[in-house]
């Protein structure tokens, strides 16, 4: 795969700014495949679709109609014409997601949806598996990781800055139960991939992280 780099990582790590910012930085488009799986579990639970069903989501993933908006900044992903940037950023949207995200049928849709977005031109995709597995041969891999406080913290300052309620012990246990999710399904496990380069961002700026990307692209 052609003109890809790849950013995996925990809930919390950074992913969704610093893969924006790269991707800005270098003229490449980004692509939040978090935002596809949220999309998914908000639809599911709007048409009542039972999280273990696989092919009743199976089916739901291969009718919607997903596409991101980018002309604005961050871009606006659109169900229809419907704007759910907003509606997919909820606590209970990231364990939802979480969910469906480890069933095998989603995974499958989505991944074809994601190298089909992806095909001849250059992204940055960001997620859980895109190193691993939707993007194997992607030209360069990021893993971006930090400790469970920081990352818990800035999920916490997140959802202020929203202008949501959150308590800080209350986002760390639920950051905590997504990892947990994330790292012990059996399908696609969130982990580095073996050629991929570990950035640990625990004592780093967003800034200082991008140049470090940046950097080992002047380098390969």
């Amino acid at each position: 795969m052609n003109h890809i780099i790849t950013i995996d990582g925990p809930a919390g790590s950074g992913k969704s700014t610093i893969s924006r910012i790269l991707a800005k930085k270098i003229d490449y488009s980004y692509l939040d495949t978090g935002a596809m799986y949220r999309a998914v579990a908000l639809v599911a639970k709007r048409k009542g679709v039972d999280f273990h069903d696989g092919k009743g989501l199976g089916i739901l993933c291969n009718s919607l109609n997903l596409r991101f908006d980018r002309d604005k900044d961050p871009p606006r992903l659109l169900l229809g014409r419907e704007d759910i940037s907003g509606l997919i950023r909820s606590p209970e949207m990231d364990m939802l997601s979480s969910k469906v995200s480890a069933v095998g049928e989603v995974r499958e849709a989505m991944t074809g949806l994601q190298r089909k977005i992806a095909k001849g031109a250059g992204y940055v995709a960001e997620g859980r598996d895109m190193g691993t597995v939707v993007f194997p041969k992607a030209d360069l891999k990021f893993y971006l990781t930090a400790s469970t406080e920081i990352r818990a913290g800035r999920r916490y300052e997140e959802l202020l800055g929203r202008g949501e309620t959150a308590l800080r012990n209350v986002v760390g246990a639920d950051l905590k139960k997504r990892d947990d999710q994330d790292r012990m399904r059996p399908l696609s496990p969130l982990r580095p991939a073996e050629d991929a380069l570990i950035i640990d961002s625990t004592t780093l700026t967003i800034e200082e992280v991008v140049e470090v990307m940046l950097n080992h692209l002047k380098q390969s």
